[in-house]
């Protein structure tokens, strides 16, 4: 069985930088021809004069002959003013600006404490028409940790889209049926991304036979209703939803520790992963959209003219990756995902 899609874009991805982006790019290059690119590196990506630079090492590491658009990103913090903002809508190359509750997940510190503080900025983003791109967890240590999108939809988000009604919000890497069901309700400029794992995995998958940390993102994988109704949203055919991979390659010894970071590494298998799960669910007419269609209408892009095929045909990835002087566990490692990719020009 073959399943040929205009060729998607990933609209939430992590690419790091130095040796780290050298290592991970061709991945994503491989199977998409655009990605949102986040800003959180170290230190954070907050002007659209870094954005440029950041920018041109990505063109710069991309494997010679790959066609791959990286779309950028800024950093919110309390200090972005309304005059960053209008520098990054006229570059032409940086596409939102990305909010981060401070500490709510890997290299967030420089995050945001009080939105109240940026009511200028936002409703310049809103006059531009500059979207807000929102990791949606309040930080709150008296909130449980599986709760912490679901508050936050009731504390920050519908006040959010309530003050600044213009402002295109794309509610990053959702993770309940709570927030499938706000966004559904609200109108046209409210969208959200949803990740392989969360469509595949729930919560279990973190405790499978012993502590899975290859497993653990953030927001942190959630129950099988969860699950089920991202499931639902995702191949339903609603322009609202669509591909985000929230890829985030961390060392293995940074995961396998007392402590270790969040985040899953699906670049080297994503639009494969996301194949099977619209298959469990018989909607594999419905991946196109999802995949290639409603996150470049939302971002008023142009959709993309090449293909990409896809092969009904098990196999494995490896177990490991290189990642500068450690390796890189993906997801899946050493188990079959069931899609793969054709050759190029096969």
């Amino acid at each position: 069985m073959r399943l040929t899609l205009t060729r998607p874009d990933d609209w939430h991805l992590h690419l790091r930088d130095g040796p780290a982006l050298g290592a991970v790019l061709a991945h994503t290059a491989e199977r998409f021809a655009r990605a949102i690119v986040m800003p959180n590196l170290k230190p954070p990506v907050t002007t659209t004069e870094a954005a440029g630079a950041y920018r041109a090492r990505i063109l710069a590491a991309l494997p010679a002959g790959a066609s791959f658009e990286p779309l950028m990103t800024l950093y919110l913090t309390e200090s972005t003013s309304p005059a960053e903002i209008e520098r990054a809508r006229a570059s032409g190359f940086v596409h939102a600006v990305k909010y981060y509750p401070a500490g709510a997940t890997t290299h967030s510190d420089a995050g945001v404490h009080d939105l109240a503080r940026l009511e200028a900025t936002l409703a310049r983003m809103e006059e531009l028409d500059l979207p807000l791109l929102v990791h949606g967890e309040v930080t709150d240590p008296a909130v449980d940790t599986f709760d912490r999108e679901k508050v936050f939809i009731e504390r920050v988000l519908a006040g959010l889209v309530r003050r600044y009604p213009g402002l295109r919000i794309v509610f990053e890497h959702i993770t309940t049926r709570e927030a499938v069901e706000f966004v559904a309700a609200a109108g046209a400029r409210l969208a959200a991304t949803i990740t392989p794992q969360h469509l595949l995995l729930n919560r279990s998958a973190l405790f499978d036979g012993g502590i899975r940390p290859h497993n653990y993102c953030l927001p942190v994988l959630k129950r099988e209703h969860h699950r089920l109704a991202l499931l639902a949203a995702a191949t339903g055919g609603s322009p609202k939803y669509f591909l985000g991979t929230d890829s985030a390659p961390h060392a293995r010894g940074q995961k396998e520790t007392a402590c270790g970071c969040a985040g899953i590494y699906s670049s080297h298998a994503a639009i494969e992963l996301y194949a099977e799960a619209f298959e469990s669910v018989n909607a594999l007419s419905r991946l196109e959209g999802f995949a290639s269609f409603h996150g470049a209408d939302f971002y008023r892009l142009a959709r993309n003219s090449a293909t990409l095929t896809l092969i009904r045909e098990a196999w494995t990835p490896a177990p490991s990756y290189p990642f500068g002087a450690d390796v890189l566990v993906p997801f899946r490692a050493g188990s079959p995902v069931a899609w793969r990719l054709a050759p190029a020009g096969g």
